[in-house]
């Protein structure tokens, strides 16, 4: 099949930048959860609401941003922006993603550096924590309900996560697996690999954008050119001119050269190199002792925006706490945005450069019976997420299970938290049971939270 035989259109999709802006914005702001919970809320919103992109588009996108280094669900809102407007709609879209994290997080990282874990904060998470793992939940039905259309797809997730939840196998490891066998399978013409990730045709004639390629998403060598060098300079320009005035020993120069790499090498999510971040700032650079690495974990993974923002708690502290000339708060907050934008520029060159050559392969039936089967394990990778969630939400203690292979942390039953459970089970039958939306579910699990701390239960 000619890969390059879709017809190039250019889109009236009707859609303005203003009005996609607002969506993306109401996005961000319910992007609690990880990526799991992430996607969850973008595909409820972006496919079944606005119905902007047919679903086989949707998945197709996913199982690209999979691929990367750096948060998928930030992607994959710079993705669909970029398809939708241009190269301005995936700034706005992947932009206006991180927004909400990254004023959550400078905030509390302020009260963290001058207070301390501040006890009401505390019990506001405490109740943020249990919506947000039934939004993990919903995530784990709505994509697994979508993208495991056969039985080789649903032995393909299973295998996924018992590799990575059990036996601790790199996510690299499962995504390259699963894309050979979906790469050969459909190659060969299984009926498994060909049906998944290519939506009906009904369902593609539902949504504005279809499955035509815009006009603007046609690769081209000067293009790539142009992406390559634009958004390069824009992410290491800076770090070459803070090594050059404060030399490499400087904390700024630290922070930059280091969250430089990380950006480069977190294939796999936040979880995939968060052991390795905190063992280098902890030990390494001593910029955080253990407890502060887990107290910034905490507030990611309860504010919007993607997990990997921890890194940005990271950088504030490390400049906080070595501010040289500077007023130490000041220090802090260019550190963490400086985290962030090492973090998040090179998200913004994956996209724009390889987007276009993705949109390319999408009628190859090879290839996207690879990015299909990668749904598949995707599934089973959010179903490690959401477990992990729940054990480290509702159980106080965990002890780790080795030998024979084996490498996961098992829950303490002893150490289950009544309160943790109970808000656990309630925010799920607001969302699976009563169809409260997020947002109020979100609203009310942070109100139970607070209460519980008034009331001296937590």
């Amino acid at each position: 099949m000619n890969i390059h035989s879709k017809t190039a259109v250019s889109h009236d999709h009707g859609v303005s930048l203003a009005e996609a802006s607002r969506v993306w914005a109401r996005v961000a702001l319910l992007s609690f959860g990880g990526p799991a919970g992430q996607i969850a809320v973008m595909h409820r919103i972006i496919v079944d609401e606005k119905k902007w992109v047919p679903e086989s588009r949707f998945l197709h996108a996913l199982n690209y941003c999979m691929l990367l280094p750096g948060p998928e669900a930030q992607q994959l809102a710079t993705y669909i922006g970029w398809l939708m407007h241009r190269t301005l709609g995936g700034i706005v879209a992947g932009g206006l993603f991180i927004l909400p994290g990254v004023v959550s997080i400078m905030a509390l990282s302020v009260i963290y550096a001058l207070w301390g874990n501040v006890a009401i904060v505390a019990a506001l998470f405490f109740g943020l924590k249990a919506a947000v793992l039934a939004i993990v939940v919903e995530a784990v039905v709505r994509i697994g309900k979508r993208g495991l259309k056969s039985p080789v797809m649903r032995t393909l997730a299973a295998a996924s996560f018992v590799a990575i939840f059990f036996f601790a196998v790199p996510f690299p490891i499962i995504i390259l697996a699963a894309a050979l066998l979906g790469y050969f399978g459909a190659a060969r013409g299984h009926a498994a690999f060909a049906a998944v990730g290519h939506g009906a045709a009904h369902e593609d004639g539902e949504s504005l954008l279809g499955n035509e390629m815009p006009a603007h998403a046609r690769p081209s060598a000067k293009r790539a050119l142009h992406v390559s060098l634009s958004w390069l300079a824009l992410w290491l320009v800076p770090v070459a001119g803070i090594l050059l005035i404060a030399g490499s020993e400087n904390v700024f120069s630290q922070i930059a050269v280091f969250f430089s790499k990380m950006a480069v090498v977190t294939f796999g999510g936040a979880y995939a190199v968060l052991a390795y971040v905190a063992q280098q700032a902890v030990e390494t650079y001593h910029w955080l002792k253990p407890a502060e690495m887990l107290d910034g974990l905490g507030m990611a993974e309860t504010t919007p925006g993607p997990l990997i923002m921890v890194l940005q708690f990271v950088g504030f502290m490390a400049a906080f706490r070595s501010p040289g000339d500077l007023p130490p708060l000041l220090a802090g907050a260019l550190g963490g945005l400086l985290a962030t934008w090492v973090t998040f520029a090179p998200c913004f060159l994956w996209i724009f450069l390889g987007a276009p050559y993705i949109e390319t392969v999408r009628q190859n039936k090879a290839f996207s019976g690879a990015l299909a089967a990668i749904t598949a394990a995707v599934v089973g990778v959010i179903l490690n997420l959401a477990i992990w969630f729940a054990i480290h939400t509702i159980f106080r203690k965990t002890v780790a299970v080795e030998g024979y292979g084996l490498s996961f942390d098992a829950p303490v039953l002893s150490s289950a938290d009544f309160w943790s459970l109970a808000l656990s089970v309630a925010a799920a039958s607001a969302i699976f049971r009563f169809s409260i939306g997020v947002l109020k579910t979100l609203a009310g699990s942070c109100v139970a939270g607070m209460g519980l701390f008034l009331l001296d239960a937590i």
